[in-house]
This record gives structure tokens, C-alpha cells and sequence, in this order.
């Protein structure tokens, strides 16, 4: 068997291989529980989407990738990035990575941590945005 497949919640009538390994869900469960002080934050705001029906869940396996927020609904990835990100072969990787998810059908919108502390209304400002480039919010 080709692996798991879901229905877009998004609306549109594409599927996905999402088949998650056991090393991939222990590792997005490890995540969830060394959660950094910007996730954290951005977690607490970002629960409040579920009141207009857009849920975000975090550390979700996706394919070969863990996304730090996902909202399904939207199809819309939320990537809080430290400092290594800055690094060379980091920013190859995330490249790789966004245009894999990209190819999926996602949306991939990438932050600085110090975004989220400095600047937290800009943050949830440019995800309104997103979401409602994505259908999901009016």
C-alpha cells in the first residue's frame, strides 16, 4: 500500500501520502514537549483560531518534515525560525523543504523568534493575511 491518504480540508479534492513513520512521531512529540519561549507564545495566540474554525496544531508530521504550526483547514504552515536558520546550509534546507511543501499544496510562512516578541501583532497580522488568501477566513 501506497500509505495513508487524506482528503484536503481545504476544499480542494487533492490528496496527500502523509505516512508517518514512528521516528517522526516521536520526534513531533518531543518537540511538542521542548516547546521554545517564541512557540509558546505564538501557541497561546494561535489557539485562538479555533473560534473562527481555523485550528492550528503544532509540531505536525507532514510528509518527511515536521511543521511547527499547521493549520488544515487553510493547508498554511507557520515556521518559527532561531538563529541557525541564518546559516547557509540551514537556508538550503529550509529551501528544499519549502518547496517540497509547497509542491503539496501548502503555504509556507517563515518568522524570526524575535518576531514574536517584538513585534507579535505584525506576526498574527501576516497570518490573517495568509488565511485569507487561503480561503479561510472572510
Amino acid at each position: 500500500m501506497a500509505g495513508a491518504k487524506r482528503r484536503s480540508m481545504g476544499g480542494a479534492d487533492k490528496t496527500r501520502n502523509l505516512r508517518q513513520s514512528t521516528r517522526q512521531k516521536a520526534l513531533a512529540q518531543g518537540l511538542r514537549n521542548h516547546t521554545t519561549d517564541a512557540e509558546g507564545l505564538l501557541w497561546w495566540r494561535l489557539r485562538e483560531y479555533r473560534q473562527v474554525g481555523c485550528a492550528f496544531r503544532r509540531q505536525v508530521p507532514v510528509g518527511p518534515y515536521v511543521a511547527d504550526f499547521l493549520c488544515r483547514k487553510a493547508d498554511l504552515i507557520v515556521e518559527l525560525d532561531g538563529e541557525q536558520h541564518a546559516e547557509a546550509q540551514q537556508c538550503r534546507h529550509d529551501e528544499t523543504r519549502d518547496a517540497w511543501l509547497s509542491e503539496q499544496g501548502y503555504m509556507v510562512i517563515r518568522f524570526w523568534n524575535g518576531d514574536v516578541f517584538t513585534d507579535l501583532d505584525s506576526v498574527l497580522d501576516a497570518i490573517d493575511e495568509a488565511l485569507r488568501s487561503r480561503g479561510a477566513l472572510e
